[in-house]
């Protein structure tokens, strides 16, 4: 009894870093999708999607989280319904379709780039862009940079660190 007890209680305080490892790998079905859709404008990478994935919803495409943000690449509802898009053909754009999750999360951020780029906010680019997807690009532009919330900074630090531990995964697709 003291076995099955120790071995149960072994399980549960693995399962976190269980969970923390899988966020460190892209799934094999999702490569395509995303390597497809990071090609909606130069700035935004394969490595990129797949770190903002990972850390928004750790590859579940039914997440919802407890702000409202729902599927693979969290979209809130009122986000979703302005760049949501049916990537995959069946008619209606389904922020739980990892298809036009994936389609549509690249294209809010080459939007956020753009809008980054164009704007006097200092900064590098695509940091300003995980910021305002995020929190926002009203607190970039308030902030003049990434807003003071730990949660964004936080955000921004950890797809940094995750784009570059992605790269060798898409590395065989982009050259």
């Amino acid at each position: 009894m003291a076995r099955v007890v120790l071995f149960a209680l072994v399980g549960l305080l693995t399962l976190p870093l269980l969970a923390s490892c899988d966020r460190d790998r892209v799934p094999a079905e999702y490569r395509k999708q995303i390597t497809q859709a990071a090609r909606a404008c130069p700035e935004v990478s394969p490595q990129l999607l797949a770190a903002q994935i990972a850390q928004e919803s750790g590859w579940d495409s039914e997440a919802i989280s407890p702000h409202g943000a729902e599927g693979l690449s969290q979209f809130m509802p009122e986000t979703w319904d302005a760049w949501g898009t049916d990537a995959d053909g069946d008619g209606q754009a389904n922020p739980y379709s990892a298809h036009d999750s994936i389609k549509s999360q690249a294209r809010l951020m080459c939007h956020l780039i753009e809008l980054a780029q164009k704007s006097d906010v200092p900064g590098d680019h695509i940091e300003l862009a995980l910021a305002a997807y995020n929190a926002g690009w009203s607190p970039v532009l308030e902030y003049e940079g990434i807003p003071p919330y730990t949660e964004t900074t936080n955000y921004v630090s950890e797809i940094n660190d995750r784009t570059e531990r992605f790269k060798s995964e898409f590395i065989s697709q982009t050259s």
